[in-house]
């Protein structure tokens, strides 16, 4: 892992409050999400990645003390051993 993901995962913080946001290209079906704001980015993190169409995360953004993560950071942090949550089975 570069050294920048690496001080990504360690400077994160899951508990601090998120705000989610679709992708910002018009898909030709209805998009399946707006705007999301949740009290901890952990609880974020799990919808993106458990919840959302696989290609709805491509472009999405998670909002966290003023820092943007796309989509592959999104997806690192779920997978991070620093996770709090419990993992569900996720589409591929």
């Amino acid at each position: 892992m570069p050294y920048g993901e690496h001080r990504l995962m360690a400077d994160f913080d899951y508990n601090a409050a998120a705000e989610l946001f679709p992708t910002r290209r018009r898909l030709p079906r209805r998009e399946p999400f707006k705007y999301k704001r949740f009290s901890q980015a952990a609880a974020a993190i799990r919808f993106a990645i458990e919840d959302l169409p696989p290609e709805c995360l491509a472009g999405a953004f998670l909002e966290v003390d003023e820092k943007r993560y796309g989509g592959a950071d999104i997806r690192r942090l779920y997978e991070s051993a620093d996770y709090p949550l419990a993992r569900r089975a996720v589409r591929s």
